[in-house]
């Protein structure tokens, strides 16, 4: 008898915390995003900065002329 009362409790109660949570995690805060999107544009600025370099510059017009070459 205690076994059953104690289901009919406890599975709604178990059945709103998940709604709970899930509404507790449901997305990014702003402070979040804030960091989110200043670590996106860092990645950014090094990769620009990096394939500005002359050493990148030399590498791909090397890889373009020898698939070019290749081809014709």
């Amino acid at each position: 008898m205690v076994c059953r009362c104690w289901a009919r409790t406890v599975g709604p109660v178990r059945a709103r915390l998940r709604r709970v949570r899930c509404r507790l995690d449901a997305g990014m805060t702003t402070a979040e995003y804030a960091v989110g999107t200043l670590a996106a544009v860092a990645m950014a600025v090094a990769l620009i900065a990096v394939a500005r370099s002359d050493a990148v510059r030399g590498a791909l017009a090397r890889v373009i002329q020898t698939a070019l070459g290749a081809g014709g």
